[in-house]
């Protein structure tokens, strides 16, 4: 568990002081966070939904606290180019500021960001700045994923590119890609409803942080459109490219054929068990049969080259 107090502070044994005005972050499943929200009036079913992975994004307000859950957006550890998100929980109280999350990963990493950018400013400015990180946090996995992409672009025209894992890391970006989107859409909404829920004279303070926060949920939605789009132009493009390679591949074969076909039947007239067949008993009938047999493939080789089936 975190809690800012002019500094970023980490114990174990670190208490919550009903007195102070503190910004706490830690997991969700924190004793001490869910015995302070029970002796605060909080009911079960409350810490269930904040618990539960399947809440979806949502701003509610209470005469006792405001309630956001938004999305961080996070690396896989196995699959490259494949996301998966996690909720963070903001419950905002008279004097208590949460931010929870499932990993304790998430957490640091939110906290420490924080205390970087935090100006000794009221709450209502530290729900803007949580939301700020959560969306350059999913910018950053934008710009990976650009370019990713640009890479895969360069490596479908190698032709020792391993098919199944380009077409795996397409599906995947395109997945994470529709989740950003989605995400980025509900992410607004919900901003929108607590920013209309502000006293105005907080509305008009923060005013320009909330038209910034809504341009990079704006850049968010299109670009991961855009990214979308060029995900299908890129598997069009493999599959083009695999199919051209299948053609020029059944060229070839062709042209083997064609060569060895004339081949064939003039092997197979003289294969025919007849009495009468001049060249069988023609001192050069042999060499005869070669020297027609080389010219035949090599004119039709010849004739092949042009033509550029070889």
């Amino acid at each position: 568990m975190y809690i800012y107090k002019d500094r970023l502070l980490q114990e174990k044994n670190l208490e919550i002081n009903d007195n102070e005005k503190e910004i706490i972050f830690s997991t969700v499943k924190n004793e001490k966070i869910i015995n302070w929200l029970k002796t605060h009036g909080f009911p079960e079913s409350f810490i269930e939904d904040i618990q539960s992975e399947d809440q979806s994004l949502t701003y509610e307000e209470t005469e006792t606290f405001k309630l956001l859950i938004l999305k961080y957006i996070k690396f896989d550890e196995e699959e490259n180019l494949l996301y998966d998100d996690s909720n963070v929980v903001i419950i905002i109280t008279e004097n208590k500021f949460f931010v929870l999350a499932e990993e304790k990963e998430i957490i640091t990493e939110i906290a420490k960001k924080f205390a970087k950018r935090y100006k000794n400013q009221d709450f209502y400015y530290v729900t803007y700045l949580i939301a700020d990180i959560l969306v350059d946090n999913t910018i950053l996995i934008i710009d990976v994923i650009d370019e990713a992409l640009e890479d895969l672009e360069d490596s479908i025209f190698h032709e020792d590119i391993e098919e199944d894992e380009l077409q795996k890391d397409i599906y995947y970006a395109r997945r994470t890609l529709n989740r950003i989107s989605k995400v980025a859409i509900q992410t607004k909404d919900v901003i929108n409803r607590a920013y209309n829920r502000l006293p105005p004279m907080t509305r008009k303070k923060l005013k320009y942080e909330f038209i910034d926060i809504n341009e990079h949920l704006k850049y968010l939605i299109n670009e991961s459109k855009t990214l979308l789009d060029r995900t299908g132009y890129l598997l069009n493009l493999h599959m083009g490219i695999l199919s051209t390679r299948m053609n020029k591949a059944m060229q070839r074969l062709a042209a083997i054929s064609l060569i060895f076909l004339p081949l064939t039947f003039v092997v197979g007239n003289y294969g025919m068990n007849f009495d009468y067949m001049p060249e069988l008993h023609w001192r050069y009938g042999y060499l005869f049969v070669w020297i027609l047999n080389i010219s035949l493939a090599v004119g039709i080789f010849i004739w092949l080259k042009k033509k550029k089936w070889i």
